[in-house]
Protein backbone atom coordinates (compact mmCIF):
# COMPACT_ATOMS: atom_id res chain seq x y z
CA UNK A 1 0.00 0.00 0.00
CA UNK A 2 1.43 3.55 -0.64
CA UNK A 3 0.11 7.00 -0.25
CA UNK A 4 0.66 9.78 -2.69
CA UNK A 5 0.84 13.46 -2.63
CA UNK A 6 -2.60 13.39 -4.39
CA UNK A 7 -4.50 10.68 -2.77
CA UNK A 8 -7.18 12.19 -0.79
CA UNK A 9 -6.61 9.53 2.61
CA UNK A 10 -10.21 9.53 4.79
CA UNK A 11 -11.03 8.67 8.25
CA UNK A 12 -11.05 5.66 7.90
CA UNK A 13 -8.11 5.20 5.96
CA UNK A 14 -5.77 6.44 8.67
CA UNK A 15 -7.82 3.77 11.03
CA UNK A 16 -7.14 1.01 8.45
CA UNK A 17 -3.33 2.11 7.71
CA UNK A 18 -2.35 1.49 11.09
CA UNK A 19 -2.98 5.07 12.98
CA UNK A 20 -3.94 2.04 15.90
CA UNK A 21 -1.55 0.31 15.53
CA UNK A 22 1.61 2.33 14.51
CA UNK A 23 3.98 1.94 11.36
CA UNK A 24 1.63 3.04 8.66
CA UNK A 25 0.70 6.48 9.83
CA UNK A 26 3.82 8.25 8.62
CA UNK A 27 3.46 6.93 5.37
CA UNK A 28 0.20 7.50 4.97
CA UNK A 29 -0.09 10.82 6.42
CA UNK A 30 2.71 12.20 4.86
CA UNK A 31 0.53 12.50 2.31
CA UNK A 32 -1.11 15.11 4.36
CA UNK A 33 1.88 17.13 4.56
CA UNK A 34 2.75 20.87 2.77
CA UNK A 35 5.01 19.99 0.34
CA UNK A 36 7.36 23.09 -1.66
CA UNK A 37 8.13 20.63 -4.27
CA UNK A 38 8.64 17.07 -5.77
CA UNK A 39 6.26 14.28 -5.66
CA UNK A 40 6.67 10.63 -5.04
CA UNK A 41 5.23 7.72 -2.78
CA UNK A 42 5.78 6.89 0.72
CA UNK A 43 5.76 3.05 1.67
CA UNK A 44 3.39 1.89 4.19
CA UNK A 45 2.44 -1.34 6.33
CA UNK A 46 -0.99 -2.94 6.23
CA UNK A 47 -3.11 -3.59 9.10
CA UNK A 48 -6.40 -5.05 8.86
CA UNK A 49 -8.87 -3.67 11.44
CA UNK A 50 -8.28 -6.28 14.38
CA UNK A 51 -4.96 -7.11 13.99
CA UNK A 52 -3.54 -4.13 15.67
CA UNK A 53 -1.45 -5.10 18.77
CA UNK A 54 -1.22 -1.77 20.15
CA UNK A 55 -2.65 1.58 20.15
CA UNK A 56 -0.51 4.65 19.60
CA UNK A 57 1.61 5.57 16.63
CA UNK A 58 5.27 5.09 15.69
CA UNK A 59 7.71 7.72 16.06
CA UNK A 60 6.84 10.86 17.98
CA UNK A 61 6.23 14.74 16.28
CA UNK A 62 9.64 17.39 16.83
CA UNK A 63 8.28 18.68 20.48
CA UNK A 64 10.76 21.12 20.44
CA UNK A 65 7.79 23.20 18.12
CA UNK A 66 5.30 22.58 20.19
CA UNK A 67 5.06 19.92 23.30
CA UNK A 68 1.52 19.05 24.53
CA UNK A 69 2.92 18.73 28.37
CA UNK A 70 4.65 21.50 29.08
CA UNK A 71 1.77 23.25 27.18
CA UNK A 72 -0.77 21.85 29.88
CA UNK A 73 0.76 23.40 33.05
CA UNK A 74 1.44 26.56 31.06
CA UNK A 75 -0.77 29.43 32.06
CA UNK A 76 0.12 33.28 30.75
CA UNK A 77 -0.54 35.43 33.09
CA UNK A 78 0.43 38.55 30.87
CA UNK A 79 2.09 41.76 31.70
CA UNK A 80 1.07 42.67 35.23
CA UNK A 81 1.11 46.38 36.20
CA UNK A 82 -1.06 48.13 38.95
CA UNK A 83 -3.71 51.54 38.12
CA UNK A 84 -3.52 54.22 40.85
CA UNK A 85 -6.84 52.64 42.44
CA UNK A 86 -4.78 49.80 42.97
CA UNK A 87 -6.33 47.62 40.41
CA UNK A 88 -4.51 44.91 38.24
CA UNK A 89 -3.76 45.24 34.75
CA UNK A 90 -2.90 42.52 32.49
CA UNK A 91 -1.94 42.95 29.20
CA UNK A 92 -0.97 40.50 26.34
CA UNK A 93 0.13 40.68 22.65
CA UNK A 94 -1.09 38.39 20.22
CA UNK A 95 -0.21 37.46 16.69
CA UNK A 96 -1.93 35.98 13.97
CA UNK A 97 0.70 34.10 12.34
CA UNK A 98 0.22 30.95 9.53
CA UNK A 99 2.16 28.26 10.49
CA UNK A 100 2.47 24.31 9.62
CA UNK A 101 1.80 22.03 12.68
CA UNK A 102 2.78 18.63 13.19
CA UNK A 103 -0.12 17.06 14.86
CA UNK A 104 0.72 13.05 14.72
CA UNK A 105 3.99 11.67 13.40
CA UNK A 106 4.56 12.74 9.81
CA UNK A 107 1.10 14.53 9.74
CA UNK A 108 1.36 18.08 9.06
CA UNK A 109 -1.92 20.64 9.01
CA UNK A 110 -1.74 23.81 7.66
CA UNK A 111 -2.95 26.06 10.79
CA UNK A 112 -3.69 29.83 11.56
CA UNK A 113 -2.36 30.20 14.90
CA UNK A 114 -2.62 32.67 17.85
CA UNK A 115 1.40 33.08 17.98
CA UNK A 116 2.43 30.15 16.21
CA UNK A 117 1.06 27.76 18.25
CA UNK A 118 -2.70 25.42 18.14
CA UNK A 119 -4.32 25.69 20.78
CA UNK A 120 -3.15 29.24 21.58
CA UNK A 121 -1.89 30.45 24.73
CA UNK A 122 -3.78 29.92 28.07
CA UNK A 123 -4.67 33.62 29.46
CA UNK A 124 -5.00 33.52 32.82
CA UNK A 125 -6.38 36.56 35.22
CA UNK A 126 -8.23 37.12 38.55
CA UNK A 127 -12.10 38.18 38.45
CA UNK A 128 -11.65 42.31 38.44
CA UNK A 129 -8.45 42.57 36.40
CA UNK A 130 -8.26 44.91 33.79
CA UNK A 131 -7.54 43.14 30.46
CA UNK A 132 -6.11 44.61 27.57
CA UNK A 133 -5.02 42.33 24.63
CA UNK A 134 -3.57 43.82 21.63
CA UNK A 135 -4.21 41.90 18.61
CA UNK A 136 -2.00 42.28 15.22
CA UNK A 137 -3.03 40.05 12.23
CA UNK A 138 0.03 39.19 10.60
CA UNK A 139 -2.05 36.35 8.27
CA UNK A 140 -3.23 36.90 4.59
CA UNK A 141 -6.80 36.68 6.35
CA UNK A 142 -9.02 39.23 8.18
CA UNK A 143 -9.35 37.31 11.54
CA UNK A 144 -10.75 38.46 15.39
CA UNK A 145 -10.84 37.38 19.26
CA UNK A 146 -14.02 36.27 20.61
CA UNK A 147 -13.49 35.90 24.11
CA UNK A 148 -16.61 34.39 26.06
CA UNK A 149 -17.80 36.24 29.47
CA UNK A 150 -18.94 39.09 30.23
CA UNK A 151 -17.96 42.69 28.44
CA UNK A 152 -19.15 45.71 26.49
CA UNK A 153 -20.55 44.69 22.23
CA UNK A 154 -17.61 46.77 21.23
CA UNK A 155 -14.95 44.53 22.96
CA UNK A 156 -17.24 41.25 21.69
CA UNK A 157 -14.18 40.22 18.76
CA UNK A 158 -17.31 40.27 16.27
CA UNK A 159 -16.63 43.46 14.55
CA UNK A 160 -13.93 45.08 13.52
CA UNK A 161 -12.63 42.28 11.39
CA UNK A 162 -8.83 43.03 11.83
CA UNK A 163 -7.40 43.16 8.47
CA UNK A 164 -3.88 41.38 7.17
CA UNK A 165 -1.35 43.68 8.40
CA UNK A 166 -4.07 45.90 11.26
CA UNK A 167 -4.21 45.31 14.94
CA UNK A 168 -7.13 46.32 17.72
CA UNK A 169 -7.01 45.97 21.35
CA UNK A 170 -9.49 44.88 23.19
CA UNK A 171 -9.87 46.14 26.90
CA UNK A 172 -12.55 44.86 29.11
CA UNK A 173 -12.90 43.60 32.97
CA UNK A 174 -12.20 39.83 33.74
CA UNK A 175 -15.78 38.36 34.40
CA UNK A 176 -17.36 36.09 35.87
CA UNK A 177 -14.72 34.00 37.65
CA UNK A 178 -14.88 30.54 35.27
CA UNK A 179 -13.71 28.61 32.82
CA UNK A 180 -13.82 30.17 29.56
CA UNK A 181 -12.10 30.31 26.38
CA UNK A 182 -11.74 32.54 22.72
CA UNK A 183 -11.60 31.90 18.98
CA UNK A 184 -11.96 33.94 16.21
CA UNK A 185 -15.67 34.74 15.29
CA UNK A 186 -14.75 35.80 11.36
CA UNK A 187 -16.96 34.35 8.71
CA UNK A 188 -16.94 31.50 7.95
CA UNK A 189 -16.93 30.50 11.58
CA UNK A 190 -16.01 26.75 11.40
CA UNK A 191 -13.02 27.73 8.95
CA UNK A 192 -11.18 29.81 11.42
CA UNK A 193 -12.26 27.72 14.52
CA UNK A 194 -10.99 24.05 12.70
CA UNK A 195 -7.66 25.83 11.23
CA UNK A 196 -6.76 26.30 15.52
CA UNK A 197 -7.50 29.82 15.88
CA UNK A 198 -8.97 29.30 20.31
CA UNK A 199 -7.32 28.82 22.91
CA UNK A 200 -8.37 28.49 26.71
CA UNK A 201 -9.74 31.48 28.89
CA UNK A 202 -9.28 31.14 32.71
CA UNK A 203 -10.96 33.85 35.47
CA UNK A 204 -9.58 32.54 38.47
CA UNK A 205 -12.10 33.77 41.59
CA UNK A 206 -10.79 36.63 44.04
CA UNK A 207 -10.06 34.42 46.70
CA UNK A 208 -8.86 31.60 44.21
CA UNK A 209 -9.17 27.89 44.32
CA UNK A 210 -8.24 25.05 47.16
CA UNK A 211 -4.72 24.28 45.45
CA UNK A 212 -4.15 21.50 42.94
CA UNK A 213 -1.73 20.10 40.22
CA UNK A 214 -3.47 21.86 37.66
CA UNK A 215 -3.59 20.89 33.49
CA UNK A 216 -5.13 22.64 30.64
CA UNK A 217 -6.84 19.94 28.33
CA UNK A 218 -8.50 21.56 24.95
CA UNK A 219 -10.31 18.99 22.79
CA UNK A 220 -9.49 19.53 19.38
CA UNK A 221 -9.43 17.71 16.07
CA UNK A 222 -8.10 18.22 12.55
CA UNK A 223 -9.64 17.75 9.28
CA UNK A 224 -6.32 16.85 7.12
CA UNK A 225 -8.12 16.92 3.70
CA UNK A 226 -10.64 18.98 3.61
CA UNK A 227 -13.43 16.57 3.38
CA UNK A 228 -15.55 18.21 6.26
CA UNK A 229 -15.00 15.33 8.65
CA UNK A 230 -11.72 14.80 10.86
CA UNK A 231 -8.71 12.68 10.33
CA UNK A 232 -7.11 13.22 13.78
CA UNK A 233 -8.40 13.90 16.99
CA UNK A 234 -6.47 15.22 20.02
CA UNK A 235 -6.41 16.99 23.61
CA UNK A 236 -4.17 20.31 23.11
CA UNK A 237 -3.31 19.23 19.54
CA UNK A 238 -1.13 16.15 18.90
CA UNK A 239 -2.57 13.00 18.34
CA UNK A 240 -2.26 10.20 21.09
CA UNK A 241 0.71 12.24 22.55
CA UNK A 242 -0.17 10.74 26.17
CA UNK A 243 -0.15 7.54 25.39
CA UNK A 244 3.72 7.92 24.52
CA UNK A 245 4.25 10.67 27.33
CA UNK A 246 1.93 9.87 29.95
CA UNK A 247 1.47 12.79 33.06
CA UNK A 248 2.99 11.95 35.87
CA UNK A 249 0.69 12.58 38.91
CA UNK A 250 1.06 11.15 42.94
CA UNK A 251 -0.98 8.88 44.31
CA UNK A 252 -3.75 10.93 46.38
CA UNK A 253 -2.79 14.13 44.89
CA UNK A 254 -5.32 17.13 43.88
CA UNK A 255 -5.69 17.12 40.22
CA UNK A 256 -7.67 19.89 38.56
CA UNK A 257 -8.27 19.36 34.69
CA UNK A 258 -9.56 22.65 32.92
CA UNK A 259 -11.59 20.90 29.53
CA UNK A 260 -12.24 22.85 26.53
CA UNK A 261 -14.21 21.27 24.20
CA UNK A 262 -13.37 22.83 20.51
CA UNK A 263 -13.82 20.44 18.33
CA UNK A 264 -15.32 21.25 14.48
CA UNK A 265 -17.16 19.08 11.97
CA UNK A 266 -18.48 16.65 15.16
CA UNK A 267 -21.58 17.62 17.24
CA UNK A 268 -20.05 16.20 20.16
CA UNK A 269 -17.00 15.57 21.91
CA UNK A 270 -16.33 13.74 25.34
CA UNK A 271 -14.08 13.05 28.32
CA UNK A 272 -14.16 9.44 30.55
CA UNK A 273 -11.75 8.82 33.16
CA UNK A 274 -11.02 4.94 33.92
CA UNK A 275 -10.70 3.66 37.67
CA UNK A 276 -11.62 6.65 38.91
CA UNK A 277 -14.25 9.82 39.04
CA UNK A 278 -14.14 13.18 38.83
CA UNK A 279 -15.81 16.37 40.30
CA UNK A 280 -17.55 18.08 38.27
CA UNK A 281 -17.84 21.71 37.86
CA UNK A 282 -19.63 22.88 35.02
CA UNK A 283 -18.19 26.09 33.25
CA UNK A 284 -16.43 26.46 36.58
CA UNK A 285 -18.72 29.48 37.47
CA UNK A 286 -19.68 28.16 40.99
CA UNK A 287 -17.34 26.42 43.89
CA UNK A 288 -19.69 24.52 45.88
CA UNK A 289 -21.78 22.94 42.91
CA UNK A 290 -20.81 19.66 41.00
CA UNK A 291 -21.71 16.08 40.03
CA UNK A 292 -19.58 13.08 40.44
CA UNK A 293 -19.25 11.36 37.45
CA UNK A 294 -16.71 9.47 34.89
CA UNK A 295 -17.59 11.07 31.70
CA UNK A 296 -18.71 14.29 30.57
CA UNK A 297 -20.20 15.03 26.82
CA UNK A 298 -19.93 18.52 25.82
CA UNK A 299 -20.91 20.54 22.46
CA UNK A 300 -18.24 22.58 21.05
CA UNK A 301 -18.02 25.89 23.33
CA UNK A 302 -18.72 23.82 26.09
CA UNK A 303 -15.68 23.81 28.84
CA UNK A 304 -16.10 22.12 32.96
CA UNK A 305 -13.29 21.99 35.80
CA UNK A 306 -12.66 18.61 36.78
CA UNK A 307 -11.43 17.77 39.63
CA UNK A 308 -10.00 14.11 41.22
CA UNK A 309 -7.46 12.37 42.94
CA UNK A 310 -6.49 8.80 42.22
CA UNK A 311 -6.24 6.39 44.63
CA UNK A 312 -3.84 3.69 43.54
CA UNK A 313 -0.51 3.55 41.79
CA UNK A 314 -0.39 3.12 37.94
CA UNK A 315 -1.96 4.10 34.58
CA UNK A 316 -5.15 5.52 34.63
CA UNK A 317 -6.44 5.58 30.40
CA UNK A 318 -8.93 8.76 29.91
CA UNK A 319 -10.18 9.31 26.36
CA UNK A 320 -13.29 10.30 24.02
CA UNK A 321 -16.32 8.25 24.88
CA UNK A 322 -16.54 8.52 21.34
CA UNK A 323 -14.84 5.33 19.99
CA UNK A 324 -14.01 6.24 16.80
CA UNK A 325 -12.03 9.38 18.11
CA UNK A 326 -10.42 7.29 20.68
CA UNK A 327 -9.08 5.44 17.96
CA UNK A 328 -8.03 8.28 15.80
CA UNK A 329 -5.55 10.12 18.64
CA UNK A 330 -7.95 11.05 21.67
CA UNK A 331 -6.60 9.22 23.79
CA UNK A 332 -3.93 9.29 26.96
CA UNK A 333 -2.98 8.28 30.43
CA UNK A 334 -2.36 9.69 33.88
CA UNK A 335 0.95 7.63 35.67
CA UNK A 336 0.20 7.46 39.25
CA UNK A 337 3.18 6.88 41.71
CA UNK A 338 4.03 7.10 45.36
CA UNK A 339 6.13 9.15 44.58
CA UNK A 340 7.15 13.11 43.78
CA UNK A 341 5.79 13.25 39.79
Amino acid sequence: MTAKLDHKVSRRDFIKAGLLGGSALVGVAAATRPQSGGTGAHPTEHHPEGEHDHVGTMGDVDLTRFDPSVFMAAFDWGKETREPGGRTVREWEVIGIEKDIEIAPGVWFPAWTYNGQVPGPTFRSREGDLLRVKFTNGTTHPHTIHFHGIHPPSMDGVTPNVEPGGSFTYEFEARPFGLHLYHCHTMPLKRHIHKGLYGAFIIDPAQGRPPAREFVMVMNAFDTNLDGANEVYAVNTVGFHHMRHPIPVRVGEPIRVYLVNLTEFDLVNSFHLHAGMYRLYRTGTQLDTFELTDTVTMGQGERHVLEFSLEYPGQYMFHAHQSEFAELGWMGMFEATEEAA
